[in-house]
């Protein structure tokens, strides 16, 4: 940093005058990812509260509806969570995440650091630092605060699965701002590799091919929820009477549902998901005896027994993702060779399984102990069944597209057109500009000349007898004249 005095020369800064500029900045930072804790940790409490107010029948005081507000805070980032009151009396694990949670303190963290980099003063990693510390303070407060209501997190769950929303939100807020800044702490040569259109065609076909997925498994809770929709909705009903419990169950039914798209697609893949410790539900039939409780969407499940017909349509989702897939990994260029675009081809299917299984890990969790110890798909399988089928399919499909696009166009190697027949005389070369020229040279001005001395008319120079070509001399045009505008008239 430089200092500029009044006659314009530039002086250092000493080091310790930027280290006191940069303070107040690092500080703004730590306090940004403060406050996106605290605005996570009051919507949840201004709903709880709402609730609680609205509860004919409360259990507690409005202290605990705040400890139940902490602890939802700390279930939305992953955090496993303790009930103690059970009917058994041993303390349950309740590690079953709302998705639909996770995205409030991931959307906060990534704002709180995109802003600090906007605000400029530091660099990308101090500012990934700052908002992180800051964020953390207030969780390592809202665990200890959550220790003494009903819903306590677990200690060591909370101490991996909050740094990592943190971590991952503040890197993707200061990358939305400094696209080169997660680029530059790589290595050169994995920069390097990481550049070839290769691994970007990759990246975009497993996406496309994840987003064909999750759309499949949208489809499939959408058409399951209508053909049950008298067992859900008798569900619903019955679980309260009171219009305050039926909202609290709508808003915790909405906030399951992506957890219900990340599962219908891991039942379409085939590996389906468990219904508790013994069940599964696949494509294929519903083995087991599930412990499920009285819930809308899992309500919507098919009933035990083998498949059939309507459930084993839902192989058609992976089906379809392949083909996706393998659109996508298909360069425009005609120079590709085919093994190039199905290693293309490969990597997307590889990237595909790779999203599913992260995603299918997010989705499940326990809800108790013993039968209820498992809810959702297991993630490796989840995720090599989505590489499977991705790769099967894409791969053929990528380099029948690549053939497709790189065949010969016909006619591309003949010869060009030949000139026209001798009998079509407009269309011989120079024909046609000489009957355009002459009706324009024999005509007269079109607008009259100006009143003016009268000056004798220059004699027409001569024109020589080759200069119009005769008739005969025409190629294909024998017997054709000169029309002129008199002609034309009559």
């Amino acid at each position: 940093m430089t200092q500029v005095t009044e006659r314009g020369t530039s002086l250092p800064t000493p080091p310790r005058a930027a280290g006191r500029r940069r303070t107040p900045a690092a500080a703004a930072c730590v306090l940004g990812g403060a406050m996106a804790a605290g605005l996570g940790l009051g919507s949840l409490a201004v709903l709880v509260m709402v609730l609680w107010i609205s509860s004919p029948y409360p259990d507690s005081g409005p202290g605990g509806a705040l400890h139940v507000a902490a602890g939802l805070w700390l279930l939305a980032h992953g955090t496993e969570l303790i009930r103690y009151d059970t009917l058994s009396g041993v303390p349950a694990p309740v590690g079953l995440t709302p998705l639909l949670l996770v995205c409030l303190p991931v959307l906060l963290i990534r704002r709180a650091a995109r802003l600090a980099v906007d605000d400029g003063g530091l660099p990308g990693s101090a500012v990934f630092s700052a908002v992180t510390c800051g964020y953390l303070i207030v969780g390592a407060a809202a665990t200890a605060y959550a220790a003494g209501g009903p819903l306590p997190a677990d200690p060591l769950s909370a101490a991996w699965h909050l740094p990592l929303v943190a971590v991952v939100a503040a890197v993707a807020g200061v990358w939305s701002a400094v696209p080169s800044w997660l680029p530059s702490l790589l290595p050169g040569g994995v920069r390097k590799v990481c550049e070839r259109p290769r691994y970007a065609l990759a990246l975009r076909a497993g996406a496309a091919g994840a987003l064909t997925l999750l759309g499949g498994g949208a489809l499939l809770l959408g058409a399951s929820l209508v053909w049950h929709g008298s067992a859900v909705q008798d569900t619903f009903l019955e679980l309260t009477g009171v219009w305050s419990g039926r909202f609290a169950v709508l808003l915790l039914a909405l906030a399951l549902v992506p957890n219900a798209v990340v599962w219908g697609a891991a039942y379409g893949l085939g590996p389906g998901f468990a219904l508790g410790a013994g069940a599964t539900a696949t494509p294929l039939a519903v083995t087991g005896t599930p412990a499920l409780p009285r819930f809308p969407l899992l309500a919507a499940l098919p009933p035990e027994g083998p498949g059939s017909l309507l459930t084993w349509a839902a192989m058609g989702v992976p089906v379809a993702a392949g083909l996706v897939a393998g659109w996508f990994a298909v360069r425009r260029a005609r120079e590709v060779s085919y093994g190039e675009t199905a290693l293309t081809a490969a990597l997307g299917g590889l990237v595909c399984g790779g999203l599913m299984g992260v995603l299918a890990w997010a989705a499940a969790g326990p809800l108790g102990t013993g039968a209820l110890a498992r809810f959702g798909p297991v993630w490796w399988e989840t995720g090599g069944a989505a590489a499977v089928w991705t790769v099967g399919v894409a791969v053929p499909v990528a380099v029948a597209v690549q053939g497709w696009r790189t065949r010969p166009v016909w006619g591309a190697g003949q010869e060009p057109a030949q000139e026209p027949a001798v009998g079509e005389g407009w269309h011989v070369t120079g024909v046609r500009e000489l009957r355009r020229a002459a009706p324009r040279d024999t005509s007269g001005p079109l607008t009259p000349p100006l009143p003016g001395p009268a000056v004798a008319p220059a004699a027409p120079e001569p024109v020589a007898a080759a200069a119009v070509p005769a008739p005969e001399l025409l190629p294909g045009v024998a017997g054709a004249r000169v029309l002129t505008r008199r002609d034309r008239a009559t």
